[in-house]
């Protein structure tokens, strides 16, 4: 248990960005889940426009610090692997 004012307030902070960053990550799983969707019913010019839309979502979050940006690349090939792969089917 923290004792000290200065820990009882990060510990409050903590959890204030925990909650916020929390809400990021799911907002992009939501678009990365629309995308997929898109996707798997072959429909690719309307999976084509939400990938662009998890692109910028992504960038946003990775802007705000709460995913890195090696992680945010590598989910941005690997969805783009996978409409290209539809796509050329």
């Amino acid at each position: 248990m923290a004792n000290s004012l200065s820990s009882k307030k990060r510990i409050r902070q903590n959890l204030n960005r925990q909650l916020r960053n929390r809400r990021r990550k799911e907002s992009v799983k939501l678009v990365v889940r629309d995308f997929k969707d898109k996707l798997s019913h072959g429909d690719t010019p309307a999976a084509a426009e939400a990938l662009k839309e998890v692109y910028k979502k992504i960038d946003q979050i990775t802007a705000k610090g709460t995913l890195h940006k090696n992680t945010a690349a590598r989910r941005k090939s690997s969805l783009a692997k996978q409409l290209n792969t539809t796509a050329t089917k």
